[in-house]
Formats: C-alpha cells, sequence, structure tokens
C-alpha cells in the first residue's frame, strides 16, 4: 500500500516517544511506501487535489532512532514525489493542533475516495474542547463564555476550584486552576484569557469547568480507542506542584486497569465518534468525568506499550489495512 503522513516536521519529533513514528515504522516494517508530508504541501491541480510528498521508506529492521536519522536524511536529498492524493491508499493527518483549516478544504472532496485517519469533517468537528459537550451526562460541570463578568459570577457561585481552558490548544498548554479564594488575580486572569480589551465580538471565547477533586493525587486516564473499540489505557499522574496530567507537561505514565465506569464512558461515546470518521482516538478521564477527546493526533503508543508490553501500533496498522481490502472489494 501507499501510505502518507501528514505531520510536523520531522525534526520535531521525538521517534521514541511518539505514537506518529511508532506508527510509521510499523507500515515500513511491513513492506508499505511511506510518504511524508506537511499541510501547505497539498495543492490543487488540474481540479485534483495534489500534493509535494517526500518517499521516506528505509530499509527494515532499522532501530528507531536508526530509522529516524535515516527519514532526515531522505528529505535533504530533496526528492520530491508530486501525486494526486487519490493515488494514496491511506492518508494519516497526525498534524499537531492548531488545525490547517485551507488544508483540510484542500482535502475534504476527496474523504471518500482515500481512507483517512482521521476524516477531514471528524477533525473539524473534533478538534476543539467543545466536541465534548455532544456528551453532556457524563463531562464535568462546564460553562463557555467571552464575557468576564458572566465569567467571574459563574466562579463566584461555584464557590469552589475550577479550571480555564483555552478551546484551541493542546498539551495542557494554557489550563489554569482558579478559585474564589483569590479574586484579585481571578479577575485578571479571566480578562486575560478572553481578551477583554477587544471588542465584544473578537474576543475569545474560554471554557471554565469544574474542577475534578483528586486529580493531584491520582491523575486521570488516557484512553486509545481504535474503531471505537478499546485498544488501551494508562494513568497519568501530574508532576510535584502541577494539576495538569499531560506528558508533556511533565506528568507520569502508569500501568492501570480500567473500570467498569470508564468502560461505559468508552461505549456512551463509540457510535458518535465512528459515524464521524474518528476511527483513532485519545479520550481522557478523571473520576467517572470525560474531560477530552483527542481526535487531530492523539498519543499514548509508546508508553502503553512499555507498560503493557505490547505493541498497539500494529493493531491500527491491521485496522487501515482491513477498511482498505474492504474499500476495495466494494468500490468505496
Amino acid at each position: 500500500m501507499q501510505i502518507a503522513f501528514l505531520m510536523d516536521r520531522l525534526e520535531s519529533i521525538d521517534p521514541v516517544n511518539e505514537t506518529t513514528s511508532h506508527l510509521m515504522y510499523e507500515c515500513n516494517q511491513r513492506g508499505h511506501t511511506v510518504f511524508f508530508l506537511e499541510p501547505h504541501d497539498v495543492y490543487i491541480r488540474k481540479r485534483e487535489v495534489a500534493a509535494r510528498m517526500h518517499n521516506i521508506t528505509a530499509p527494515p529492521n532499522l532501530s528507531m532512532k536508526k530509522y529516524w536519522r535515516a527519514l532526515i536524511r531522505s528529505l535533504k536529498r530533496d526528492e520530491l514525489i508530486f501525486e494526486n492524493i487519490t493515488d494514496l491508499d491511506v492518508l494519516f493527518l497526525r498534524k499537531n493542533p492548531p488545525l490547517v483549516y485551507q488544508t483540510l478544504e484542500f482535502l475534504a472532496p476527496v474523504n471518500d475516495r482515500v481512507f483517512m485517519i482521521n476524516s477531514t469533517k471528524g477533525q473539524v468537528f473534533a478538534n476543539s474542547k467543545l466536541y465534548t459537550l455532544n456528551f453532556p451526562g457524563i463531562i464535568p460541570e462546564t460553562h463557555i463564555s467571552r464575557d468576564p463578568l458572566r465569567l467571574k459570577k459563574i466562579v463566584d457561585e461555584f464557590g469552589g476550584s475550577m479550571v480555564v481552558k483555552p478551546l484551541q490548544r493542546y498539551g495542557g498548554e494554557g489550563v489554569i486552576k482558579v478559585s474564589v479564594n483569590d479574586q484579585e488575580n481571578l479577575n485578571s486572569l479571566i480578562n486575560y484569557y478572553v481578551r477583554a480589551y477587544e471588542a465584544y465580538p473578537d474576543r475569545e471565547p474560554i471554557m471554565v469547568q469544574e474542577y475534578m477533586n483528586g486529580v493531584k493525587e491520582r491523575g486521570d486516564v488516557r484512553i486509545l480507542l481504535l474503531n471505537g473499540e478499546i485498544m488501551g489505557a494508562m494513568r497519568r499522574k501530574p508532576r510535584k506542584g502541577d494539576f495538569r496530567t499531560n506528558i508533556h507537561a511533565g506528568a507520569r505514565a502508569l500501568k492501570h486497569e480500567l473500570t467498569d465506569v470508564e468502560k461505559d464512558i468508552c461505549n456512551t461515546i463509540k457510535d458518535k465518534l465512528i459515524e464521524d470518521g474518528l476511527y483513532f482516538v485519545g479520550l481522557d478521564i478523571i473520576g467517572d468525568r470525560l474531560v477530552e477527546i483527542n481526535c487531530v493526533s492523539p498519543g499514548g503508543i509508546p508508553r502503553i506499550n512499555r507498560l503493557n508490553g505490547v505493541r498497539l501500533e500494529a493493531e491500527v496498522i491491521d485496522f487501515i489495512e482491513e477498511k482498505v481490502k474492504s474499500r476495495c472489494q466494494t468500490g468505496g
């Protein structure tokens, strides 16, 4: 098969700990032709969606670090391949947030002609933290507004700690805890986050969400789903002095056995995910509440592999091979 990865620069990736590198390595090990491209490489040629791509297929059985060095060397040869996107069998959309909406607009017309994981439609729908509002019964108390007075009133009436989240960032960036016990900083922070100095239509809406007690002691749970089914999970415990559970923010990954509540949350959302073309996602759960759905570039495979002695990337590539085979048989 011909499989392309639309992603960030290869030099920016830590291959040992990144899910994308493990997916690419598995494709290469199976003898598939692997291509690399960035969002700006997609363009239109004679009414067809095309792309500038690098063939980064490498010899098999290299160590991950040697494999990655081989990929980076292949880019320096500057041997670009110009192909229609529909000549591919699979396109992994693994660019870290924020989304490049123009690229998704270019790709949307061929979304049904090449298997994309995850779909352009699904990524547009679900890339922000707003997507969890599709499941109001299993998320923490949540408010979203660009009005600082309204947000301040919400925190005051809640009477305890809440979490402020920008809607489009990832990796814990910009996530802070606020409290009625620190009124001066509370006002300043809310005004800063919504950009209160702007006219109301130009302000930034932010999410204010119930702070889940116990997160400092027990952390959260990251669950990976593939086609709605649970692949694996890990617990992420914040570093001392922080409440953010993101690995990029210094949290530690720990082995975790899923509870019945966590399994029920997965079952609650699986049909919606598949309907929206979100085949490979990461869920973040604190206690009995779903706090985030990661669909743009979900991670966790290398750490869950090490904790559980598994190779989850093999399951993902098994899945896409079956998808492509099925599409070929049905002509879809």
